[in-house]
C-alpha cells in the first residue's frame, strides 16, 4: 500500500495510506466477522481506519475494539480516526459536547488517543474560539493529536481556522464518479450551464491551496446514499467503461472507481466503507496502477458528466 502526508502533518514521520477503512457499517457484523475483515485491511497495508460516534450509537466502535483486541494487534500499529458533532435533533461544536464525545469514543476504543479528530456536520451556532478550547485541551492532554473537519466549505473552515492554534489537516468530503460537483465547476467556469454553479465554495481548490488532505466519503455511492454504482443499471455506460478499463489493468472495477480518486492531483484520501473482505482486498489494489490521463476523462464522461 502506498503511503503519503496527511496534510501538513506526517504524524512525527510516519505517512498513512492512501487508501482508509471506513467502519460505519460495522455494527451490521459479528465480531469474528470484523476481525476478518481488519485482518485483511492489515494484510494489504489499510491500517488507517475512520470511525464516528455516531455510527450505530457507538456500537461500531465497540465491536471494532473486540475485533480489534482478538486479532491480538497492536496500537501503535494502526491509526485510529473519529467524529463528532452530531447529535440527535441538532449538530454540536459546544466545548463541552466536543470534550464528553472524545472521552466516549476513547473508552470504546479502548485506547489513550486518537491519531485524527474531525468535526461531523457544521454546526452553525459554532463559536470557533470555543472550538478551539477543547481542541487545545485534547492536544494538551495527548488525547487527540490531529485534528480536521468535515462536510465543511472553505469559509467555514477559514473562520474555524483563525481561532485554532493547530492546522486543519483533513476534510471529509462527498466525492465519487457520480457525485462530481466539486470537479464538475470547475470545469465550467464563468458559463452559465448548471455545472458552473460553485456549491460548496471552491472547496477542492481551498483545500489543495492549504495542505487539507480531502477524504472522500462514499466513493462507490450515487446520490446521498442511495445505492452503490457499481453493478446499478442506472450506469450502463459507467459501467461499461469500469468494466474495461478493469480489463486492461487485471483488477475489480471497485478498484477502478477507487483509482480514479487517487488519481487526482489532489491527493486525496479515500474512505471505504465495505464489509466484505474480498471487496476490501480488491480495492486494495487501486495503488498497484495510475489510470491514464484519458481514462481518468472517460469514466467521467460515462457517468454522464458533460465538458463544456
Amino acid at each position: 500500500m502506498t503511503t503519503f502526508k496527511l496534510g501538513e502533518s506526517s504524524l512525527d514521520g510516519v505517512e498513512v495510506p492512501r487508501i482508509a477503512l471506513g467502519c460505519m457499517r460495522m455494527e451490521e457484523r459479528s465480531a469474528a466477522e470484523v476481525q476478518k475483515l481488519i485482518e485483511v485491511s492489515m494484510d494489504f497495508g489499510i491500517n488507517f481506519f475512520d470511525h464516528a460516534d455516531i455510527y450505530g450509537d457507538g456500537l461500531s466502535e465497540e465491536i471494532f475494539t473486540e475485533a480489534f483486541k482478538a486479532a491480538g494487534l497492536s496500537r501503535d500499529k494502526v491509526y485510529l480516526q473519529s467524529k463528532c458533532g452530531i447529535r440527535d435533533g441538532m449538530f454540536d461544536f459546544s466545548r463541552e459536547h466536543i470534550l464528553s464525545s472524545v472521552d466516549g469514543i476513547l473508552s470504546r476504543l479502548k485506547t489513550n488517543y486518537l491519531d485524527v479528530l474531525l468535526l461531523h456536520r457544521p454546526d452553525a451556532l459554532m463559536e470557533p474560539d470555543e472550538v478551539a478550547e477543547a481542541f487545545s485541551s485534547l492536544k494538551k492532554s495527548g488525547k487527540v493529536r490531529l485534528f480536521g473537519v468535515s462536510n465543511m466549505n472553505p469559509g467555514q473552515m477559514t473562520l474555524l481556522q483563525q481561532a485554532l492554534p493547530m492546522k486543519i489537516i483533513a476534510n471529509q468530503l462527498q466525492l465519487s464518479l457520480t457525485n462530481t460537483g466539486m470537479i464538475d465547476s470547475g470545469f465550467n467556469v464563468n458559463m452559465s450551464v448548471d455545472g458552473a454553479f460553485v456549491k460548496d465554495g471552491g472547496v477542492l481548490e481551498y483545500c489543495r491551496l492549504n495542505d487539507i488532505t480531502v477524504q472522500p466519503w462514499s466513493p462507490f455511492q450515487y446520490g446521498y446514499f442511495e445505492g452503490v454504482f457499481i453493478g446499478s443499471k442506472k450506469y450502463p455506460e459507467l459501467n461499461a467503461e469500469l468494466e474495461r478499463v478493469a480489463g486492461e489493468h487485471g483488477v475489480t472495477a471497485s478498484a477502478v472507481a477507487v483509482s480514479w480518486l487517487l488519481r487526482h492531483p489532489a491527493v486525496m484520501q479515500p474512505v471505504v466503507g465495505t464489509t466484505n473482505p474480498q471487496r476490501l482486498e480488491d480495492i486494495s489494489r487501486a495503488v498497484d496502477f495510475t489510470l491514464s490521463r484519458e481514462e481518468w476523462y472517460r469514466l467521467y464522461l460515462s457517468a454522464g458528466n458533460v465538458l463544456p
